[in-house]
């Protein structure tokens, strides 16, 4: 996640459900416990942007059900999610994951060293763009995306170069507090490349013969997509 931007983008923070529900689901699941507790504890005390507890909850039973070995995320911010992640496959996966803003960087070491998990952690310092292109084809099994929301669309090619057949791509905040279904003319000029960029990326996923994708309305929208091809061509037009 980008810092400050995210933070003062007031679509954010719109339920796309009722606020009765999101209380429900954030106070009557299991709370993470541990010091990931208390790091998601501060998070939501300091207003620092992490997943939600619904989206936590989703990605724990999920990871459980697929149980991957290798995974990437796009998206490192205070290493809260990665963390999540490595923690939930345990020692014998490793999560790989991406950023190129420094205070994000420095406070993810810092996350990693906290819970010890240097050594099953691998933080990559740089923009996606450059660096998913370096990185081997069909590497993981699993990618979860939360970055710039507008450059979904731009990074798809490559995440699907490095997911394996069969893998999950999990991508974070997608319905910008349901304003994705809104006119682009209605929407504030310094909002409209994510509502673009967004709105490109769901149509080329939700359309593609080769990927199988499904939306779930969790936290600001999520949307799951499978890779069922080797190779996966993404048109002009898409």
């Amino acid at each position: 996640m980008e810092p400050n931007k995210e933070t003062r983008n007031p679509m954010m923070r719109r339920p796309v459900v009722k606020e009765e529900l999101v209380e429900y689901m954030r106070t009557k699941q299991k709370q993470l416990t541990g010091e990931l507790g208390v790091i998601e504890e501060e998070a939501h005390r300091e207003n620092v942007p992490v997943i939600p507890h619904e989206t936590v909850v989703f990605l724990q039973f999920l990871l459980g059900q697929l149980k991957p070995k290798n995974i990437l995320e796009v998206g490192a911010a205070i290493g809260f999610s990665s963390s999540l992640m490595a923690e939930t496959i345990g020692a014998d996966g490793h999560v790989t994951t991406i950023d190129r803003f420094d205070v994000m960087i420095r406070k993810a070491k810092e996350t990693y060293k906290r819970l010890e998990l240097e050594n099953r952690v691998t933080l990559l310092e740089g923009d996606a763009v450059d660096i998913l292109s370096t990185l081997p084809k069909d590497e993981y099994d699993f990618v979860f995306m939360d970055s710039a929301k507008s450059k979904y669309i731009v990074f798809l090619p490559e995440i699907l170069r490095v997911l394996k057949k069969g893998g999950v791509l999990m991508v974070d905040d997608i319905f910008q507090g349901g304003t994705i279904v809104e006119d682009v003319k209605d929407i504030k000029r310094n909002q409209r490349a994510i509502h673009r960029g967004l709105n490109k990326f769901l149509d080329t996923v939700l359309t593609h013969p080769d990927l199988t994708s499904t939306l779930v309305p969790l936290g600001d929208g999520i949307i799951l997509i499978t890779k069922e091809k080797d190779e996966i061509v993404l048109l002009e037009n898409e």
